[in-house]
């Protein structure tokens, strides 16, 4: 998808750990189910290719009971530094998340969710917004009981 600032919704938080140990929270299956998602959701992974080109395909399971099947393809990986996602399924976007030093022990973490159009990107924002925080809440979650301080 062609960048359009409109269609794109943006987070970014200093996370407590190190780029590499945060790469590793997407890279490790285990540890990515964890923390994907927001507040409340589980994760069961049926396909999990982590290298350019390779399928992620997954359920994603909400508080309320109900499933919400997910697949992606990661089209660019640089180990530390930068992962893009496309998601293929409605609502179609691409998620790319950048990993930047942040003095000697901290990670910069600064992801583009790039929708389709910005019509889909308004209709997502007031969902998208918080649910994007919580996901970054749970992934400094698991980097703590992972010992990445």
């Amino acid at each position: 998808m062609p960048h359009n600032p409109a269609a794109t919704l943006a987070t970014q938080r200093v996370l407590h750990a190190r780029p590499a140990q945060v790469f590793a929270a997407f890279q490790q299956p285990a540890l990515l189910a964890q923390w994907w998602g927001p507040a409340g959701f589980s994760n069961t992974f049926e396909r999990f290719d982590f290298v350019p080109g390779g399928r992620w395909v997954f359920v994603m399971h909400g508080p309320d009971g109900k499933n919400h099947h997910n697949e992606n393809i990661f089209r660019a990986i640089e180990p530390g530094a930068l992962v893009v996602i496309e998601h293929v399924l409605a609502p179609l976007f691409t998620l790319t998340v950048r990993l930047a030093p942040h003095g000697d022990h901290e990670t910069h973490l600064m992801g583009e969710q790039a929708f389709e159009s910005a019509e889909m990107a308004d209709k997502l924002r007031d969902f998208v917004t918080p649910a994007n925080e919580q996901n970054l809440d749970r992934l400094e979650a698991v980097l703590r009981s992972a010992g990445a301080e």
